[in-house]
């Protein structure tokens, strides 16, 4: 079962890991790109890196015959390009007899118009289901110096695990556990309603019936309650299923009146 955990360094990633990885600003990230390189090598992992032409200088395109494969990837691409680019070297990798495939994705700050977060949103839930899918190990390399510091924390909460610099835990994380399902870790309050209500809205539009687990939520206040049930407001034929959540969770759920038959959220046991 995933869980979301903080990592000390790339040496503890694990197959199916998706981490968010906060570079430092010296030249240490080389040393820990060249590591992280050096043990697919060990563990018989194909290297992948995805990155613009000439855009990431601390992805070494010289790393040596370990290094597989390097994506060049268009700034403007979107999430299925990338996507689809891995499944094809994850295919490949299979046939070659790699154990998996070590996916090392340089990520840049989307740019500043209506609807690039939510966009971003979903890309990194796709990279998610890959991995927890496939077993590969998705690592997506920020350099936090270029990112407006809420964009990069809304990030944060769709990676189940971090490494390097951080200002704090994002308040929930949501993951992917399995076909359709999701976990969610943490708290949901009035300050990441907005991007949580996102990533609910990104995961449900793919499928009809999405399921949310809710064993290691702690809160849900009215404002977090309030963003579950816009999430898929407007949504035709689209369901969300809760489940695991506490009883305090459940008993607020009831209280605050969504446990209702009009209502497209079932909070279950």
């Amino acid at each position: 079962m995933r869980a979301a955990r903080a990592l000390a360094t790339l040496d503890e990633v694990e197959l199916g890991d998706h981490v968010c990885w906060r570079m430092r600003q010296t030249g240490g990230s080389l040393a820990d790109t060249r590591a992280f390189v050096a043990d697919g090598a060990l563990y018989g992992d194909k290297i992948v890196i995805v990155g613009s032409t000439g855009a990431v200088s601390r992805i070494p395109r010289d790393a040596g015959p370990a290094v597989s494969v390097v994506v060049d990837v268009p700034g403007a691409a979107d999430a299925d390009f990338v996507l689809a680019a891995v499944r094809r070297e994850a295919r490949t990798a299979v046939r070659e007899g790699f154990r998996s495939v070590r996916v090392l994705n340089e990520r840049t700050p989307p740019k500043p118009v209506p609807g690039a977060e939510e966009e971003l949103l979903a890309q990194e839930l796709k990279l998610d289901q890959f991995a927890s899918e496939s077993g590969a190990i998705v690592v997506c390399a920020v350099t936090p110096s270029g990112w407006d510091a809420s964009t990069l924390e809304h990030m944060a909460c769709v990676h189940p695990h971090e490494v390097g610099m951080r200002a704090e835990h994002p308040a929930f994380r949501m993951f992917s556990t399995g076909a359709d399902s999701w976990s969610v870790d943490g708290v949901i309050d009035s300050q990441c309603a907005p991007v949580f209500s996102a990533a609910v809205r990104a995961a449900a539009l793919r499928v009809p019936t999405l399921t949310l687990r809710f064993d290691t939520v702690d809160m849900i206040d009215a404002a977090g309650m309030h963003a579950l049930v816009d999430a898929v407001r407007g949504l035709p034929d689209r369901r969300v299923l809760v489940e695991g959540a506490n009883d305090t969770v459940r008993l607020c759920w009831n209280l605050a009146g969504y446990a209702t038959s009009d209502t497209a959220v079932v909070m279950g046991a």
